[in-house]
């Protein structure tokens, strides 16, 4: 079987590489002129003034950092949002605490359709139904967060010590207060991690929607790439790395103490 597995994977492997037209020869002459590209992008700053050129490389600092801060919020707010939803339907979509198959497949094929359809598509639609602006990518953002979000609630609640949910169930309460005292408190930690970890890749997602008109310092950088303003690019490219690296940091010491806490020990 093992010879048989290898046998397959490399039909497979060169059947993909011929299908998705990958050319050794072809990469290797594009490399330079991507390598040309970046280095025209890099600014000239000498040793003699190097403040003075770097003032001069952001020298729209400003405008920037707004942007930058659009699409900042954009991200937290967009997960919010589909946080909210992807907690209100996740519970329905777990196959161990659904009330029914009905609400259970509604749940399920809801969450993936939201989560298949890319942001930028998302976006597209609602630049055209609501007008280009922050407004449209915080929708994209958040359905597609919803999505997600309610795939990986939804294995998390099908982990869940079913003792609690019996013993709350033998006391009369309903599925919703079940769900609530029994189901939540466990799971509540791991929902709060993902959160973080969606709203870093929202972050740059929203970086990128302003492409297609949805707001962000993704506007502002399509437009200099259009124009070949190159110092502009490396600039505000860098401006958000350092913006997302940060945001990085800061939610994954975030988790990591949520992690560490891990669930309330009982004091003797």
């Amino acid at each position: 079987m093992s010879v048989l597995g290898v046998v397959l994977f490399s039909i497979a492997f060169f059947a993909t590489a011929v299908i998705g037209q990958v050319d050794p020869a072809r990469v290797a002459a594009g490399l330079p002129n991507i390598i040309d590209y970046a280095y025209r992008t890099l600014p000239e700053i000498s040793a003699r003034q190097p403040f003075t050129d770097i003032a001069e490389w952001f020298w729209a600092i400003d405008i920037w950092l707004l942007l930058i801060l659009d699409s900042v919020l954009m991200g937290f707010i967009g997960t919010l949002a589909g946080a909210g939803a992807a907690i209100a339907f996740c519970f329905h979509a777990s196959a161990n605490l659904a009330p029914n198959r009905l609400s259970f497949w509604i749940a399920r094929r809801g969450f993936e359709l939201a989560r298949t359809v890319p942001e930028l598509v998302f976006a597209l639609i609602f630049v055209f139904a609501f007008g280009p602006g922050p407004f449209a990518g915080v929708l994209a953002i958040a359905i597609h967060s919803a999505g997600a979000l309610g795939k990986l609630f939804a294995e998390v609640n099908e982990n869940v010590d079913p003792r609690q949910i019996e013993a709350l169930a033998a006391t009369g309460a309903g599925w919703s207060e079940t769900m609530r005292f029994a189901v939540l408190p466990q799971v509540l930690p791991n929902f709060l991690s993902y959160g973080l970890l969606r709203f870093e890749i929202n972050v740059r997602a929203a970086s990128v929607l302003g492409i297609v008109g949805a707001g962000g310092i993704g506007e502002e950088l399509y437009l200099v790439v259009r124009r070949f303003l190159y110092s502009d690019i490396s600039a505000i490219v860098l401006l958000i790395v350092i913006t997302v690296s940060l945001i990085d940091i800061v939610c994954e010491r975030f988790r990591h103490a949520l992690i560490e806490a891990g669930p309330a020990r009982p004091t003797r």
